[in-house]
Formats: structure tokens, sequence, C-alpha cells
């Protein structure tokens, strides 16, 4: 029997200390959220006990609060729904043909035009919510989903525009200058060549500004009002002076969390290509 040689034995080290990187990042982010989900199962009693108990009879009764009476979820789910897929879909076809642009730009600035893009998306929230408010006061879009939509816009298109530009990149110009050749026009060339190439990029983009829209809390809970409230909205208003409901707490935070998880299931083999193309690098 050989013995392993130096380079294997490193080889050998290397796996193994990625093995127990990805099982300890696997531990930290799975287990509160497995957490999360058993405990919306668990009766009340039992949901804050001083020793947890895994062995307990499931119940739905903190789902089933949640739809009943005063607390009644449908809506700020719908309005979720509807306001983080405008949000996502708009940003998406604006940002495709903005980055296509700016990807096939040769100007002596473009560099610095790519980083005054992704810097609108480097500011914090707070810098843009009170303009934004005085706005939409003016225009009579508080408390509205079309005000959201253009909130999560407003941080979500920077963001579309320079990932899209840097998967455009990726694509050779060659590709489009044979089908330019062949009679295409330059939207033709974008629609029925480019676009379809980058395919991982355009799922990467959706599910990251699907997934920003989805959990915003600061823009919803300035902007938004009885007729327009979302989820995190909902899951904040649990939590009062008397007291929190720490069963139905664990069950919305499971409502909120599950749908994105499927959506990344959904579409793992697009979204793990997309972000192993290098588009994070901006061009």
């Amino acid at each position: 029997m050989t013995r392993p040689t130096p380079l294997e034995r490193g080889s050998l080290r290397s796996r193994v200390t990625a093995a127990a990187i990805v099982a300890a990042a696997l531990v930290w982010t799975l287990v509160p959220l497995a957490w999360m989900a058993l405990s919306s199962l668990k009766p009340a009693d039992q949901v804050t006990a001083a020793t947890p108990d895994l062995l307990f009879r499931p119940t739905l009764g903190n789902y089933r609060e949640l739809f009943t009476g005063a607390n009644d979820l449908a809506p700020y789910i719908w309005h979720s729904i509807l306001a983080a897929g405008a949000a996502a879909v708009l940003a998406v076809a604006l940002g495709a043909p903005a980055g296509y642009g700016l990807a096939r730009t040769r100007t002596r600035g473009k560099r610095h035009l790519s980083f005054w893009i992704i810097s609108t998306r480097m500011a914090p929230i707070a810098a843009v919510v009170l303009p934004l408010f005085l706005i939409y006061r003016r225009l009579g879009l508080l408390d509205s989903v079309p005000g959201l939509v253009l909130a999560y816009l407003t941080f979500s298109l920077p963001f579309a525009i320079w990932l899209m530009s840097a998967f455009f990149a990726q694509v050779p110009p060659a590709l489009e200058e044979s089908a330019l050749v062949a009679g295409c026009s330059r939207w033709q060339a974008f629609r029925y060549v480019v676009l379809p190439l980058t395919k991982p990029g355009l799922v990467t983009t959706f599910v990251l500004c699907l997934v920003f829209s989805w959990n915003d809390y600061a823009f919803a809970l300035v902007f938004s009002g009885p007729d327009s409230q979302t989820l995190p909205i909902a899951a904040g208003q649990l939590v009062t002076q008397t007291g929190i409901d720490w069963g139905q707490l664990t069950a919305i935070g499971t409502i909120v969390v599950v749908p994105m998880m499927l959506v990344g299931i959904a579409v793992r083999r697009w979204l793990v290509t997309g972000l192993t193309l290098g588009a994070v690098t901006g061009e």
C-alpha cells in the first residue's frame, strides 16, 4: 500500500477543511429555520417552555389564528406578492436592456457610470426615506401597492442594471455581429441571441430582487398603510407592549421564509449557474 504524497495529503486536508466549513455554515443557517418551523407547530404553552420538547403533537393552531378574525393574514400575503413580484419583474425588464447598453458601450466614462449606478444601491435606506415620503405625499402614493413597487425599484433597479451588464459582458460580441449580418436588427439580435444566452443571469437577478422586496421592512413601514401592508409589517405587529405571541410569530416567520426557499429550489439550476459566472465582479 503506497503512502500518500505531500500533494495528496494537502489536497485531502483542503477537502476536509472545505467540508467542515460547509457543514458549519449549514448548521448555522438551517438549525434556526428548522427550530422556527417546529415551534410554529407547537401548542402555545410549549413554545415558551423552559425545557424545549422535541417530542410533541403537531398542531396548526398558530397558523389558524393568523387567518381568523382580526388577524387575517391573507391581505398582507396578497400585498407582498403584488409588490415584490411587480418590483422584481420591472427591475429585470428595465435592467436587462439598460445593462446590455452599458455592457456594449465603449466610452471613457463607462467605469465611472457603472460605479455611479451601483453606488445608488449602496446608499442607506434611511437616506432616501424622507425625500421619497415627501414626493409620495404630493403624488398620493402613500398607502398604495404602486408606491411600494416604486420604492423597491429605487434599490432593485440599479442592482439589476449593474448585475445584468456583467452578464451581458460575458457574451461574445461576435454572436450579435453575426446576427446583424444575417439581417437582424439590433433589437432582434438582443432578443433572440443575447437574452437566451443570459437566462441564468435573468433568473439570478429576478430572484435576488424578489428576495429583497419580499423581505423589506423599512420601506413598507414608512410608505404602507392599512390597504398595502406586507408580511414583515404583520410580523412586527405581533410584538406589542403587552407581550409577544411567539407561536404566531414563528408561524408568520415560516410563511415569510418558505416561499423564498421554494423559489430558490425551483430555479436552483439557473441560480447556481448565474452566481458562478463571475457576474458579481462588475464591468
